[in-house]
């Protein structure tokens, strides 16, 4: 059953993959998780994808992971412990990070950040789609869980309607 679950994830990314290097990241997981064969001795590294990238209207950078290795770095390395992150409710989809600086985030932000992880997500075609968010401190890892399966406390939710013009709009690259 947590192997379904893990392998609808990597589905969903398979489907919202928009470069070569994407397609090679979501190989490599599938690799190290073991549902894939080694290639062999000289399996070449790559350097994975960034993270997508978009700017709100209030100035905040998000970012929106791209498989579940980079949603585990984004949500459990790279974030500050301050920044918000953002995740629909019992679907698959992308983590994103609303990085704040620690400082007060408007409602627009809000809204537009829960947005993007509606778009990035299983949700993308449905309207008024549950979106989780919280402070990244109260998001953890449980034991032995695959990559980018989450727990988190204290969260609260916004209802968003995603929209390909805002995603279009808000992105940097």
């Amino acid at each position: 059953r947590r192997d379904l679950e893990y392998l609808e994830s990597v589905l969903e990314e398979i489907g919202l993959a928009e470069t070569e290097q994407d397609f090679l990241d979501i190989r490599s997981e599938l690799r190290e998780a073991g549902f894939l064969k080694k290639q062999g001795k000289k399996e070449t590294r790559q350097r994975p994808a960034k993270p997508r990238e978009f700017r709100t209207s209030g100035g905040f950078l998000v970012l929106v992971g791209r498989n579940n290795r980079q949603n585990d770095r984004l949500t459990l390395r790279e974030a500050d412990h301050r920044d918000i992150w953002l995740h629909t409710q019992k679907l698959h989809g992308s983590h994103v990070i609303l990085c704040t600086g620690g400082q007060a985030v408007g409602e627009d932000d809000l809204v537009e950040a829960a947005k993007l992880a509606a778009w990035y997500s299983q949700a993308r075609e449905s309207g008024n789609v549950p979106v989780d968010y919280v402070q990244v401190k109260y998001v953890k890892k449980p034991a032995g869980a695959r990559p980018g399966m989450v727990i988190y406390t204290g969260h609260q939710t916004v209802n968003v309607t995603p929209e390909e013009a805002l995603v279009k709009r808000l992105r940097i690259r």
